[in-house]
């Protein structure tokens, strides 16, 4: 009796601490998400970056009226069978797949999920070094060993294509290899060749899982490359949010093969997706392909047009450079999605990431992302001429304005970073699973040379890994880091947030 009264007394004298602390706030000074984003909904920034709906208003309802649970005749995702089944048949339809799932986490759910149901826990994936970091997560949850893909490098000093003879060549020499992930195309754009792929993948009766998470659109128009879904391959993802009129969060899982069961990849989907999925998001997937299969053909003929207009322009540039496929050749760059446009500034007295501040702070314009030497600026069916004039003003204001004297970077804050010098594969001495759940310790980044390393290193965007847990840090790496973090670029993957420690396995 006297326990529970002390415990209550205590719980009171808590609430009322709480309570009093609550009261006692000026909420006034906090700045609050919704407060910053009707600043920027009310700002000129105009948004070179996801959402593919670029903020433009649609024809959708008041979200706050029509946000819902799972309540009689909304049917349930996860055990779809009315009007939910009925939006990812037609999802199906659309894209020509054998079936096609509603993905409300992203593509990431689709890329645990696919990975998880096509190969057996401890299998063995062979899989591009260039893979967003959800496929390196689903081979620690399954207790892969991993064999990595380092793609081509382009003449533009970026990752280019992954080639089908490096495919064949790896599967030859592991024949224990049970799967096999690529991402196509890439955060740049670059194109793999798929149906080639498929067909070496497919002759050793293996699956083939493509990331085409910045696809969605090619289906609509022949000036984009073709769909892996169109050259074979057997589970293709999504992100539709990322080029359609969808919201964030935005995706779709499609299977278009037999050889990965349909019924795993449903229970994967079970333990990844969310048990209370969004009505929001799912009326939006429903909503942008359905305005894609009505108005697909005019919004992307304009598209195309706009794009074409604005590389037309982009040769005026004297200093600056925009990718084109004249960077492209079948050794390095299969083929390309021209909607990502690239800037270099290699050139230039200026890196990526000046370049990237100097559109935000002066010409207002947001991108999507800066590396070493390049900015990238995502364009959408949702882009207007008047953004596309902005973009290429801006560009040939700076051009104009360049310091030429520019050909030696001599110092370490202007220093060129290209892919090629960033993203190497170290050493591998312990799988995924192994590295991190060894003891660790602590040890400065700096002092960290010769060391296996328990944690993942990546620039974000786009998120590939400097390198990964069970590999060896080495010198160059550690300079690279840093040369990062003195441009700005944003590197990330440490549970240190200052960047300055990094976990190691223990001796």
């Amino acid at each position: 009796m006297t326990l529970f009264l002390t415990r209550d007394i205590m719980s009171a004298s808590n609430d009322r601490t709480l309570k009093g602390t609550i009261m006692n706030h000026n909420f006034e000074q906090d700045i609050y998400l919704d407060k910053k984003l009707a600043t920027l909904e009310n700002s000129d920034y105009y948004p070179f970056h996801m959402p593919g709906h670029k903020r433009q208003s649609i024809d959708f309802p008041n979200p706050y009226k029509i946000d819902i649970t799972e309540i009689d005749s909304f049917d349930n995702l996860h055990h779809a069978e009315g009007i939910l089944q009925e939006a990812q048949k037609r999802a199906s339809d659309l894209y020509h797949t054998k079936e096609t799932f509603y993905l409300i986490n992203g593509s990431t759910c689709g890329i645990l999920s696919a990975i998880s149901a096509a190969l057996p826990r401890g299998g063995t994936l062979l899989m591009g070094r260039n893979c967003h970091k959800a496929a390196y997560h689903a081979a620690f949850l399954r207790q892969l060993k991993t064999i990595y893909l380092m793609p081509a490098m382009t003449d533009f000093g970026i990752m280019g294509s992954i080639r089908p003879q490096d495919i064949a060549d790896a599967l030859e020499k592991n024949p224990d290899i049970h799967g096999v992930f690529l991402t196509s195309p890439t955060y740049d754009g670059v194109v793999s060749d798929i149906r080639t792929i498929a067909e070496i993948v497919h002759a050793h009766n293996l699956p083939l899982i493509v990331d085409e998470a910045h696809g969605a659109h090619f289906r609509f128009a022949e000036e984009f490359p073709i769909s892996a879904l169109e050259c074979g391959a057997d589970i293709v993802i999504h992100s539709v949010h990322k080029t359609l009129p969808c919201f964030t969060q935005t995706a779709l899982l499609h299977v278009n093969s037999d050889r990965v069961p349909l019924n795993s990849i449903k229970s994967f989907l079970g333990i990844y997706e969310t048990s209370s999925p969004s009505y929001l998001l799912m009326a939006s997937i429903e909503q942008g392909l359905r305005t894609m299969a009505e108005q697909g053909a005019e919004l992307m003929g304009n598209f195309t047009r706009l794009l074409t207009d604005f590389y037309t322009q982009g040769k005026k540039l004297k200093h600056l450079s925009v990718f084109t496929s004249d960077f492209c050749n079948q050794n390095t760059c299969f083929d390309w999605d021209f909607s990502k446009i690239l800037i270099s500034t290699e050139n230039t007295n200026l890196n990526g990431q000046k370049l990237y501040d100097i559109l935000r702070e002066k010409y207002h314009i947001q991108l999507e992302m800066a590396s070493g030497h390049y900015v990238t600026a995502l364009t959408s069916v949702m882009d207007t001429a008047e953004g596309f004039e902005r973009l290429i003003e801006a560009l040939l204001e700076i051009d104009r304005d360049i310091d030429c004297n520019s050909n030696g970077k001599t110092s370490s804050e202007n220093a060129v970073l290209t892919c090629q010098e960033l993203y190497r594969i170290p050493l591998q001495k312990l799988t995924l699973n192994d590295a991190i759940e060894k003891a660790y310790d602590t040890i400065l980044l700096k002092d960290a040379a010769g060391c296996i390393s328990r944690e993942y290193i990546y620039l974000y965007p786009p998120g590939i890994p400097l390198i990964t847990p069970g590999e060896i840090i080495t010198t160059e790496l550690i300079e690279n880091i840093a040369l990062c973090k003195m441009q700005g670029l944003s590197v990330e993957g440490l549970a240190d947030m200052q960047g300055e420690k990094i976990q190691v396995v223990r001796d």
